[in-house]
């Protein structure tokens, strides 16, 4: 089941996610496939969530892709993060 955030009109996974559900989905954003926007943001926001649910490849994908990004995209992404967990 998909929820939204309000800001983006992005669907994201349920409050009771998996760590691989978030990871399989960080993965859309991050390439853009399945429908999903190419969205290095919501993928690093997914990729950690992920890890913080004991995904060990969302903490690789989630640095990879850190690396990538502007360092005001990575504090965006850490408060969605924040955002998502305070709302489930």
């Amino acid at each position: 089941m998909l929820a939204s955030i309000d800001t983006k009109c992005l669907p994201l996974p349920e409050p009771g996610a998996t760590g691989d559900e978030l990871f399989r989905m960080g993965l859309l954003y991050s390439t853009g496939q399945g429908g999903a926007p190419l969205d290095y943001v919501s993928a690093h926001m997914l990729f950690n969530l992920a890890a913080m649910r004991g995904s060990l490849e969302a903490k690789v994908y989630r640095k990879e892709i850190a690396d990538e990004m502007a360092s005001a995209d990575v504090a965006e992404a850490q408060r969605q993060a924040r955002q998502w967990l305070a709302q489930g």
